[in-house]
């Protein structure tokens, strides 16, 4: 359970730290595409950190490979 906090958290914290970095760094005034987009790229981020934390913390070895059981 603290495991999955832990990974929300950061996922969290990813999605708020980029979306308001590029709220403050793309020029104003905002359309609505711009905060799509801003939505778009945090998404994103997001996504890629919670991919890179759950490889990293796998119990398995050989996350990507299966071993095949012999005939």
């Amino acid at each position: 359970m603290g495991r999955t906090l832990g990974i929300v958290g950061a996922l969290v914290l990813v999605f708020a730290a980029v979306a308001g970095i590029m709220v403050n760094v793309m020029a104003g005034p905002l359309k609505d595409s711009d905060y799509l987009v801003i939505g778009t790229v945090a998404t994103l981020a997001a996504m890629v950190t919670l991919f890179v934390l759950l490889i990293a913390t796998s119990r398995k070895s050989n996350v990507f490979f299966k071993r095949r059981k012999k005939s």
